[in-house]
């Protein structure tokens, strides 16, 4: 086994061929090269086409015979994980795949397992000025997310830390130790404007290390201390440990909770949310923070056209029957090279629908992958689009979860500044 390394980006499937000299180049939508065929059989046994190929050409599209190196781990590694492949970052000066040249060695590869560093921010507090989001201010405890879904819009921040947004970014993770501190710190500085904290928007609080971890405990505690407010997103059960503070927090206005319900098909979440909670486990999780007087809603984020569309209606009665007040959202993001990361998901677990679901959503996407424009970039654009927001707005009425229907206002005006620190003592 060795190393094959190639400039600026990795050879994921067979180069082809340039346009010679005057010759015109393919049309494609919005001058993008259009799209190749994606018939499974060209996707099958491609390291053993790299093998038989070796040694016919070293670059990008010379000739026929060009090398196809391919980043995908082999299934025993990657088990118990979303992502298939572990390409290098989109700002790595190099791209390094794995190659078998025969002698049986890559068998001797461990498996991924997860892997925490310390990390030590300076700040806590992420703002942003997004008009697409209800938020102006957010948390994040931890790098990186174990929970492992394949579609995860926040996968190429991993590349910030020169590592994969494949596989490294479920298993190689970041912890906030200090985070509780110096969230206390930053909410007692002089001038500080209170406003509702999102947690949860990049990478899950309530992933599996967070049970070792216990940072969104700390976390809390310090909000309701000072009375601040906060609304989490998460598909973990876990959030039913804190249920104690977010419930006294929920009496106040000060806290809500929206668990993420992508499917109700356990199979479905197993393959495509591997280390998630199960999602009779979230409507479990829904029912219990409902009684412990927390307001409580169900994202239904993102919906995958051809895949969990379907389900829609269903996820909606069943969280309302849970007790969740309110509903929303988020049609599927691929962003960078998340695009690439879903699609090799979705090939190798379903194929069949392949061609359909990207079909459909570039339908929604004016023809590409992914659309990042404010406005359009949550839920699409097209005939498809506005029927799926037709259908879920009437399921929401139909269930009571629609907007201005249960959905509970957060109050600011119970918030006090923390003292200590350092910082000057009150006189009264």
């Amino acid at each position: 086994m060795f190393l094959r390394t190639f400039q600026d980006r990795t050879m994921r499937r067979a180069a082809t061929r340039r346009p010679s000299h005057g010759e015109a180049p393919p049309e494609g939508i919005d001058g993008e090269r259009p799209a190749r065929d994606i018939s499974v059989e060209r996707f099958v046994d491609r390291s053993e086409n790299a093998a038989s190929h070796f040694g016919e050409g070293e670059g990008e599209g010379e000739g026929d015979g060009a090398v196809v190196l391919d980043a995908r781990i082999e299934a025993v590694r990657r088990r118990g994980r979303g992502a298939i492949a572990n390409p290098s970052g989109r700002y790595e000066p190099e791209s390094r795949v794995a190659f078998d040249d025969g002698w049986g060695s890559l068998d001797d590869l461990p498996p991924f397992t997860t892997e925490v560093t310390i990390e030590k921010p300076k700040s806590i507090l992420t703002r942003n000025s997004s008009p697409d989001v209800p938020f102006d201010r957010s948390i994040n405890p931890y790098r990186g997310c174990e929970h492992g879904c394949s579609y995860c819009f926040a996968r190429p921040t991993h590349a910030y830390m020169g590592l994969s947004p494949g596989l490294d970014f479920e298993s190689r993770l970041f912890v906030k130790p200090d985070a509780a501190r110096l969230l206390e710190r930053e909410l007692g500085v002089a001038g500080y404007a209170c406003r509702p904290i999102a947690i949860g928007t990049n990478t899950d609080p309530y992933q599996p290390i967070e049970r070792r971890f216990r940072l969104m405990r700390e976390i809390l505690e310090v909000l309701e201390r000072c009375g601040h407010p906060v609304t989490i997103v998460t598909k973990s059960a876990l959030v039913l440990r804190d249920a104690d503070i977010l419930g006294r927090m929920g009496a106040k206005g000060l806290a809500k909770v929206a668990l993420s319900v992508t499917t109700l098909d356990r199979r479905l979440s197993r393959s495509m949310e591997p280390r998630a909670s199960a999602p009779e486990k979230r409507l479990a999780a829904i029912r219990g923070l409902a009684e412990a007087g927390v307001p409580v809603g169900v994202m239904i984020a993102p919906v995958i056209p051809a895949l969990n569309d379907a389900e829609v209606e269903r996820i909606l009665e069943a969280a309302a029957e849970a007790g969740a007040r309110e509903a929303g959202y988020i049609l599927l993001r691929l962003p960078l090279e998340v695009s690439e990361i879903f699609k090799d998901w979705l090939l190798e677990h379903h194929p069949d629908r392949y061609r359909h679901v990207l079909s459909l959503l570039r339908a929604m996407r004016e023809g590409k992958d992914y659309d990042a424009a404010w406005g359009r970039r949550m839920r699409g654009s097209g005939p498809y689009a506005t029927t799926l927001r037709k259908r879920f707005e009437a399921a929401t009425r139909r269930l009571g979860l629609a907007k201005g229907s249960g959905r509970v206002e957060l109050t600011c005006d119970l918030f006090v500044p923390p003292l200590g620190d350092g910082r000057q003592l009150s006189l009264f």
